[in-house]
């Protein structure tokens, strides 16, 4: 049974008067907005003639009572805009107890509300277009800045639908959003790049090392799983004679959550045929300096209290030399013993069934990913660590791998992608290897793409961004939540009313 707020039930009763009087609280007629609020308060003063019968509709903000007359406050898709009200000119030939009884007795704040009128705004029509039966949170305004506004995460979080009528900012947010993936979708579009879909469903969990969810296929009668990458399927579209194609890809993993990490999340990835990891590098500079400058005009984009840079060139050193910077050691020559004997030594506790490359990685994250504030590209990494990456051409023992570091975590990871199916092969099996060891990160070998590397894939340059934190960056977000519209949260342990 439902239980409802002494609010809940005083808003429910002025529903069932509203139905007494004849009056629907949620019309079904079209109500033909002509303007934003936006549009007046920008333009009005300078096209007074085109705002003389205007239609407009939004949420009820705040009413005024002022007897015969209220000012109220409407807020749409755009922004806030004041209304006059007067009793004798929404009611000229009716009952004017109307008003009285509508206006002062059955109308709430976060009702919404139809108005037709001229100017800024002086109403001669009011609809009621839909009832609130639930009050807005007390938010207090004074000259257009908020305080006492409602900044508990849970609430915001839980109920992203009332945060974004309260919190005009995280509107904001998520239109930065939008223009960020749409800079990044016409950067790539201009270069020639196709945008494409590859399954979220899969038979096998891989391009890369991560515990992923399970489902079943029932007419298949076959385990599924929500894709980790889309990676090994972009690589299948390079060897079908694509030059370039990329993906906006919900991932989902089975993992941890915390201020940068959501089971749910999106990622970019882009592959190019015959390019190599230096000529992504330049690409990457490209379009990260062009984002900020889309979104904010300048290279320098504040976050939290650092003002990051984006102005090309990015800062490179190799992993290794970032560990012997932070650390003081250094791990090149070491084998698996001795790098634990180090994170040892560091105080960095590590599990047992991890191996040599997961345990550089454990180093690199502890002790140096957290120094790199601007753009820095981290190269050169150890073969154990990708085991999709093209071995180096010159350096023995590591791969042609970057990942971009901003802000102190990792923006993006990208390869020379691995296209010799033999070598490929046995990168899988040592990875099996490790899955056999208990590490449940580790990929599983996707026999089809194999078969599909040994019908020759170009040499390729492939890249993955992580959308969502990068939109954390450009809208200087400290949390991964503050950037989803509905970040998952634990079950409610109170009843939804």
């Amino acid at each position: 049974m439902h239980t409802y707020s002494e609010q809940e039930l005083l808003r429910r009763n002025k529903l069932t008067e509203l139905e007494k009087m004849g009056i629907n609280a949620y019309p079904a007629e079209l109500f033909d907005v002509n303007v934003s609020a936006k549009e007046i308060l920008e333009n009005y003063e300078n096209q007074k003639i085109e705002y003389k019968n205007i239609c407009i509709a939004g949420r009820l903000m705040s009413i005024r009572d002022m007897g015969k007359a209220c000012f109220m406050v409407i807020q749409d898709a755009t922004s806030k805009i004041q209304v006059y009200v007067k009793r004798d000119e929404i009611c000229p030939d009716e009952d004017k107890s109307l008003y009285d009884i509508v206006f002062k007795k059955l109308v709430d704040i976060g009702d919404i509300v139809g108005i037709k009128g001229e100017t800024t705004i002086h109403a001669q029509h009011f609809s009621l277009l839909s009832k609130a039966l639930k009050p807005l949170p007390i938010v207090k305004e004074k000259d257009g800045e908020l305080f006492d506004a409602v900044t508990d995460p849970e609430f915001r979080y839980r109920q992203r639908y009332v945060d974004l009528i309260i919190n005009p900012t995280v509107k904001d947010t998520f239109t930065k959003r939008t223009k960020l993936i749409n800079t990044i979708r016409d950067f790539y579009n201009n270069k020639g790049y196709l945008e494409v879909d590859t399954p979220v469903l899969q038979p096998i969990p891989g391009g890369a090392a991560a515990r992923p969810f399970i489902t079943h296929h029932h007419t298949l009668d076959i385990p599924m799983y929500l894709r980790i990458a889309n990676e090994l399927y972009l690589k299948r579209l390079i060897v079908g004679g694509f030059d370039g194609v990329y993906e906006f890809s919900r991932n989902f993993r089975n993992e941890g959550m915390d201020r940068t990490h959501n089971p749910e999340f999106t990622v970019m990835e882009l592959y190019v045929a015959y390019k190599d990891y230096n000529w992504m590098m330049d690409l990457t500079e490209e379009l990260m300096e062009k984002i900020a400058i889309e979104l904010h005009g300048t290279t320098e984009v504040k976050v939290g209290d650092n003002c990051i840079d984006f102005k090309r060139p990015f800062k490179r050193i190799t992993m290794f030399d970032a560990i012997r910077e932070h650390t003081g050691i250094d791990i090149s020559e070491m084998d698996e013993s001795q790098l634990r004997d180090v994170c040892k030594q560091l105080h960095i506790d590590v599990p047992t069934n991890i191996g040599k490359g997961k345990l550089i990685d454990e180093i690199f994250g502890a002790k140096c990913e957290g120094n790199f504030i601007q753009p820095t590209f981290i190269t050169d990494y150890p073969v154990e660590m990708s085991p999709l990456t093209k071995k180096h051409r010159s350096k023995k023992g590591l791969v042609e791998r970057f990942e971009l570091m901003v802000n102190g975590k990792e923006l993006a990871n990208a390869y020379s992608e691995l296209n010799d199916p033999i070598d490929q092969r046995k990168r899988f099996e040592e990875q099996m290897q490790l899955m056999e060891r208990g590490d449940d990160e580790a990929m599983f070998i996707d026999n089809d793409f194999l078969r599909a590397l040994e019908y020759g894939m170009p040499p390729t340059a492939g890249i993955g961004i992580g959308i969502d934190r990068l939109v954390m960056i450009m809208t200087n977000n400290p949390s991964i939540q503050d950037v989803l519209l509905f970040p998952q949260m634990r079950p409610e342990k109170t009843n939804l009313d």
